[in-house]
């Protein structure tokens, strides 16, 4: 690209051609891709919660393809171990050891139901997560950029799971909440996978492209007035500060740290570049306020008791 200018009309105009793409397999959930396109853009990573059923695997399969990126699945469950993710070293006929790469090396990782493993493999995602590298036998591997981790979650039948804590909540992005598509909507998926119906995605994004855009949105200038209001509302959660908002002293036991206010920027930033502005301003930070927010602040027990929830209190505080 000749100037940051021409390379962010390129961004949105890729924004465009990847949602047309991904809409040829996935019906409505236009949001979501969004979020997901955000986070891929602002290096970053998303946790995905809904029922089974909602295409979820099927989502992150078609945007991969769509990037043209490595793309690997990992289904979690109570015996994965650290190794199964990372990799391991073997003998090979030499009798040398040899590293054998994990699953995790690959652009994109779908970490289905990751509160189904035990903390010990968790926190080797989550380590390659915030490394972007993975130590085994005391020798690190890097991991081939981009990497994007989507990690998903079963709001229901908790039983013999491992929730994550906070502090490993904190490295997501986003929280991705999906709701059951509408009657129009799941006519339309019923009718495109009941039938003889076959679609090909084109690629729109390789992996060098996808790094300049990445490069691209840390340029972004933002105002003053952006970055104060974003960092006053992560500030308005923390109930123990001396200005905190009547909302976090009432209903929050913790609220939302320093990552929070730097995710917003980033994510106004990218949001911005997508509708064709070059610079956010507070409705774009607003605009992702809320996957940002959701799983960064803890209720209080009287919260929980008369039923406030997560999103009423982070629409007060907007």
């Amino acid at each position: 690209m000749k100037s940051d200018v021409e390379a962010a009309d390129a961004l949105k105009k890729k924004y465009e051609e990847l949602s047309q793409e991904i809409g040829k397999v996935i019906v409505g959930q236009e949001e979501t891709v969004k979020l997901l396109l955000t986070a891929v853009f602002c290096q970053g990573h998303c946790l995905l919660v809904g029922v089974p059923g909602l295409a979820k695997t099927l989502l992150v399969q078609t945007i991969a393809s769509a990037l043209d990126l490595d793309f690997n699945r990992i289904q979690f469950t109570p015996d994965l171990m650290p190794s199964d993710i990372t990799g391991s070293e073997t003998l090979d006929n030499q009798r040398n050891f040899k590293f054998v790469k994990g699953p995790v090396f690959a652009n994109i990782i779908l970490a289905d139901e990751i509160n189904r493993t035990p903390p010990k493999t968790q926190s080797a995602l989550l380590e390659a997560m915030q490394e972007y590298a993975v130590t085994v036998s005391g020798q690190k591997h890097n991991l081939s950029r981009p990497f994007f981790v989507l990690a998903t979650q079963n709001p229901i039948e908790q039983e013999g799971t491992y929730p994550l804590p906070e502090a490993q909540l904190d490295r997501f992005m986003f929280m991705v909440s999906l709701d059951y598509p509408t009657l129009e909507q799941e006519m339309q998926i019923v009718k495109n996978t009941t039938s003889s119906r076959e679609v090909s995605i084109n690629k729109v994004l390789g992996a060098e492209e996808i790094v300049e855009f990445q490069q691209l949105i840390r340029k972004v200038p933002v105002s003053d007035h952006v970055i104060e209001y974003a960092v006053k509302l992560v500030q308005n959660t923390r109930p123990g500060i001396e200005n905190a908002s009547t909302q976090a002293k009432t209903w929050l036991e913790w609220g939302a740290g320093p990552r929070a206010s730097q995710n917003l920027i980033l994510a106004a930033k990218c949001n911005a570049l997508f509708q064709g502005k070059y610079s956010p301003d507070i409705d774009d930070v607003k605009a992702v306020a809320y996957p940002i927010l959701r799983h960064r602040i803890v209720r209080n027990f009287k919260a929980e008791a008369e039923g406030i929830s997560t999103e009423k209190i982070i629409g007060e505080l907007l």
